[in-house]
């Protein structure tokens, strides 16, 4: 389990645009969000991503800088890429499970005729601090009951006019 104040895994994974997404070369002024999603097959990740990709200008200008991460193929990706209203959300794909594993994300496994990849991560929502150290992490082992991306940059306003220190690094 990561634990806030702890360096975080490293990701350096392909984006649908062509480029590469390295989490340690970001320099955002206060955060990285890095929102784990299930993949293309999933409705309510469809709907959290296009919500967050609504926001991406307003959590730019509280010094934030997101990133949502699946485990998808390529193809798979693609498809969120050009299906899904994302905005300027960068799309990184092909996480491996140890990987996942390593963020402390649920795994799962394709239910018999559905159209889920075989395995695949259940979402989880990180914050980092530009030093690479986690600063909040919320992970869940279903697709459901999302933090509300308005509470979420309500809250990280709070937290830095008080300079409210990380919660949670007693293990």
């Amino acid at each position: 389990m990561l634990t806030p104040g702890q360096e975080v895994p490293s990701l350096d994974l392909p984006l649908t645009i062509g480029a590469q997404y390295d989490l340690a070369k970001q320099r955002p002024k206060n955060f990285t969000l890095v929102a784990f999603y299930r993949g293309s097959h999933c409705p309510v990740c469809r709907s959290y991503l296009e919500e967050m990709g609504s926001k991406v200008a307003d959590l730019s200008e509280h010094g934030i800088n997101p990133v949502a991460v699946s485990m998808d193929s390529k193809d798979r990706a693609m498809t969120v890429d050009s299906d899904w209203k994302t905005g300027d959300l960068p799309l990184a794909y092909a996480m491996d499970e140890d990987t996942a594993r390593e963020w402390g994300l649920y795994i799962s496994s394709a239910r018999e005729g559905s159209d889920e990849p075989e395995v695949f991560s259940e979402p989880g929502m990180f914050l980092v601090r530009p030093d690479g150290t986690l600063y909040m992490a919320q992970v869940q082992s279903a697709p459901f009951t999302r933090p509300p991306l308005d509470e979420l940059i309500e809250g990280i306003e709070i937290a830095l006019e008080q300079d409210y220190p990380a919660r949670g690094t007693r293990t």
